[in-house]
This record gives structure tokens, C-alpha cells and sequence, in this order.
């Protein structure tokens, strides 16, 4: 059954919002912290590095792989931990694209679709 008119512009708003909202989230997350991507190399590179100490550890065996293991698991949990740290921006993200941050609305796109629905269902 197709869509009518009406249906399929709402359809194609709420695309367009959800175009819109996964760009933002990809190029800017929220608030004035993002991700490194210096950090994101820094923390693969020791991820790579506890990964081999932990094999090595596990080839040694006995006492001394063991200590090697632990050394690179706790190299692995570092490199972690600083890959997802997020590191305070020097400028805000409007600022930096050239346009004035947009004031934020109460309800969310959704929220206000929902409404909308709700009151179409109850016939106001």
C-alpha cells in the first residue's frame, strides 16, 4: 500500500533529521570534549604492544610469564583507557565551522512526532 502524501514527507523530514543528527554526531560529540586521534594511535599501539607481551607471557609459562602476562594485560587495559579518554576542544565546534550555534529546542524531534501522533490517535 503506498504512502500518501502526507506520510511520505514526514518520512522524508524524519530522514532528513536523521541524516543530519548522525553527521553531527560523527563530526562533532557532544559538549566541548572529543576524542584523539593522537590518542587513538598512542592507545592501539600499547593495546598491540599488552597483546604480545600477554602471547609472550603465555609461551613462557611458570612464574615469569605470568609476570610478563599481567604486564600486558595492564598494557592493554592502558592503551584502552587513553585511546577513549577524551581531551577538552580549545575552540567550540560553532565557532570553528563558521555558523552561530542554533538554540536547542525543549523536546527533542522526536518527542514532538510522538506528540504529534498521540494527538492525531485521539482525534484532536
Amino acid at each position: 500500500m503506498p504512502l500518501s502524501e502526507q506520510e511520505q514527507r514526514l518520512l522524508d523530514e524524519m530522514e532528513r533529521h536523521l541524516l543530519h543528527n548522525d553527521a553531527d554526531v560523527v563530526s562533532a560529540p557532544s559538549g566541548d570534549r572529543a576524542l584523539s586521534y593522537r590518542n587513538l594511535v598512542y592507545g592501539a599501539l600499547l593495546l598491540l604492544a599488552g597483546v604480545g607481551a600477554l602471547i609472550a607471557g603465555v609461551a613462557l609459562g611458570d612464574v615469569l610469564g605470568i609476570v610478563v602476562g599481567v604486564i600486558g594485560f595492564a598494557t592493554m587495559l592502558a592503551g584502552v583507557m587513553i585511546a577513549v579518554t577524551p581531551v577538552r576542544r580549545t575552540t567550540p565546534v560553532s565557532s570553528r565551522e563558521g555558523k552561530p550555534a542554533k538554540p536547542q529546542s525543549s523536546a527533542s524531534f522526536m518527542d514532538r512526532m510522538n506528540d504529534r501522533w498521540d494527538r492525531r490517535q485521539d482525534g484532536r
